[in-house]
């Protein structure tokens, strides 16, 4: 599948830079890439907001009076789309469910990203998925969550290639021809920008999209939500 260079969408987060967090890219005994960050505090975002974000990535968000499809809002530059594969069978996300997502890092196409990922954990501690290849996992993405003082301390890591005998002959054509260190690096700043952004539309998305009940009655209804975007 050939995907072009998103346009970005016309709304303008300032965006956190790398000097906001410690991060590094290293190479493992076994061959593969690790990848780490250890953001700065996600202020005004708490772990059950980013439980229920990662439960709730399709859908739009209503900025100016404008439907934008809520996984680009999250990144408006590099995001294509995200959408669930596989839930479950109640309808509900958690683990097992499957997301498919597409996006740029840096808005590169060499540097494209179109996987379908297995939720292996979420709840308030942290998010694990794991993307395969071919029915084999060839990546980890591991999100750990802890509530502090004015936010969330946020930290999380890639680690992308094989274990075992497989990984011994794989995992240097990995790095090679799939993801180099500088691939790395356009993953760390690409994912700084992206959390840091939680601060501008994630608790106020959170507050306004929980059902609310409608007095006198046991329906729910959805509180839309109006954005501005940040100066």
């Amino acid at each position: 599948m050939r995907f072009e260079v998103p346009n970005p969408l016309p709304i303008e987060w300032v965006k956190k830079t790398v000097r906001s967090a410690l991060s590094g890219v290293e190479v493992l005994n076994d061959g593969r890439v690790y990848c780490w960050i250890r953001h700065e505090v996600v202020r005004g975002v708490t772990p059950e907001m980013l439980v229920w974000w990662f439960k709730n990535l399709e859908g739009t968000v209503m900025i100016d009076g404008i439907a934008y499809d809520r996984y680009r809002v999250w990144h408006p530059r590099d995001h294509l789309f995200a959408k669930y594969a596989r839930k479950s069978a109640d309808g509900t996300v958690g683990v097992g469910s499957v997301i498919h997502l597409a996006e740029m890092l840096n808005a590169r196409p060499d540097y494209l990203v179109h996987i379908y990922t297995e939720i292996t954990k979420l709840d308030e501690s942290g998010y694990i998925h794991q993307p395969r290849m071919h029915g084999l996992k060839f990546a980890e993405m591991k999100y750990e969550f802890k509530a502090v003082r004015h936010g969330t301390r946020y930290t999380n890591s890639l680690t992308v290639g094989f274990r075992g005998i497989l990984g011994r002959l794989v995992n240097p054509l990995i790095r090679r021809f799939v993801f180099d260190e500088a691939r790395g690096k356009a993953w760390i700043k690409h994912n700084v920008e992206e959390v840091g952004n939680f601060e501008l539309f994630l608790p106020k998305l959170f507050k306004l999209e929980n059902f609310k009940r409608v007095k006198g009655t046991n329906a729910v209804r959805r509180t839309p939500l109006k954005l501005a975007p940040a100066i």
